[in-house]
């Protein structure tokens, strides 16, 4: 069975930052694509940074430059680094292979503001 834990998450300031991690059972990890998401209210979840198991990354271009995803085989646990925080960041945030499975773990709620 399936299970991602996502953590990390909590209130920031604007310019602050946060580590999300991820950790994933029930899968061969080290074979998956794996993404963060992103979901604010009233909006499509989106993806928003991704990573093959040969770690080359893709972002989307409102993070580029800010938002760094890595992965850790041996811990099945995937991180997300996001440093210039701004408000349009807030949402809720989950880890999950890319393309998505259709099990969802609960996200973790980020919230940028002063």
């Amino acid at each position: 069975q399936v299970q991602l834990v996502e953590s990390g998450g909590g209130l920031v300031q604007p310019g602050g930052s946060l580590r999300l991690s991820c950790t994933v059972s029930g899968r061969l990890f080290r074979f998956d694509v794996m993404g963060w998401y992103r979901q604010a209210p009233g909006t499509e979840r989106e993806l928003v940074a991704r990573i093959i198991p040969g770690a080359v990354t893709t972002y989307v271009d409102s993070v580029k430059g800010r938002f760094t995803i890595s992965r850790d085989n041996a811990k099945a646990t995937v991180f997300l680094q996001m440093n210039s925080l701004k408000p349009e960041d807030t949402a809720t945030y989950y880890c999950n292979t890319s393309p998505a499975l259709s099990y969802w773990g609960q996200g973790t709620q980020v919230t940028v503001s002063s």
